[in-house]
């Protein structure tokens, strides 16, 4: 089992960074393909990031160049970095684990609120 826990959510102004945090327990993430999702309100849910079990990264065209995702291991963290936010980017965030087994098995998170406003 992996239980999954997003921080570093917060209010911040247009141009402003945040880092958020998904910290796991129960097993280690370095053997999930970890992604970020957003979901603004009335909104469907969207990719944001991944991150591979290799390292390999992938951004959605909206937050390419501005945003980071990375992994520490040793912590069994994954962090999203935020750059040059724009109100566009307001949503809650989660992160979430995936193996690609039959069935496939993902973990989700509970999300941390990311507000961009002046």
């Amino acid at each position: 089992q992996v239980q999954l826990v997003e921080s570093g959510g917060a209010l911040v102004q247009p141009g402003g960074s945040l880092r958020l945090s998904c910290a796991a327990s129960g097993n280690t993430l370095s053997i999930y393909v970890v992604g970020w999702y957003r979901q603004a309100p009335g909104k469907q849910r969207e990719l944001v990031a991944t991150i591979t079990t290799i390292g390999n990264t992938h951004y959605a065209d909206s937050v390419k160049g501005r945003f980071t995702i990375s992994r520490d291991n040793a912590k069994n963290t994954v962090y999203l970095q935020m750059n040059n936010l724009k109100p566009e980017d307001t949503a809650v965030y989660y992160c979430n684990a995936r193996r690609f087994t039959v069935p496939p098995i993902i973990y989700w998170g509970q999300g941390t609120q990311v507000t961009v406003s002046s």
